[in-house]
């Protein structure tokens, strides 16, 4: 009996079904591994701008010139940016209508603010059910390969 197993040999005698299954494997294990590196680069660079953003925003400083700033963002303001924008965008819109309540003015403000912290949201999950997929469904492949 050989006790020099090599993997490459196990994987080349193996049958048809079991390679496929190693195959599939695989192809899980580098599709979560792109999407986990890429989400962490994704939090990081949000994380980032959500800090710098913070820092301006409580410097006191004038917030139609954050607001500026926050629109020219390259690539578009992500994080609290993008939901201050949101926000200070329906404000002017609405200010410059003129007879509009402040009861109306801050709900409006709020709404506005409420979908673009839902769009950040689904940004920052987007790719997380897949995950979720792989990662409860890969023990039972690899228990059908055995």
């Amino acid at each position: 009996m050989n006790m020099n197993m090599d993997v490459i040999r196990l994987v080349m005698d193996a049958s048809w079904p079991v390679q496929v299954v190693m195959l599939l494997l695989l192809a899980a294990s580098y599709a979560s591994w792109r999407i986990i590196w890429r989400k962490r680069a994704l939090i990081r660079k949000t994380k980032a701008a959500s800090d710098d953003f913070e820092t301006s925003f409580w410097s006191g400083g004038d917030l139609n010139t954050l607001y500026r700033s926050a629109s020219r963002a390259k690539g578009g303001s992500s994080g609290m940016a993008s939901i201050f924008e949101s926000g200070f965008r329906e404000f002017n819109r609405l200010s410059q209508a003129g007879d509009v309540s402040a009861e109306k003015l801050v709900d409006e403000c709020q709404r506005a603010m409420r979908v673009a912290q839902m769009r950040e949201v689904d940004r920052l999950e987007q790719g997380l059910a897949t995950l979720a997929t792989i990662g409860s469904t890969s023990p039972y492949v690899g228990l059908f390969g055995t």
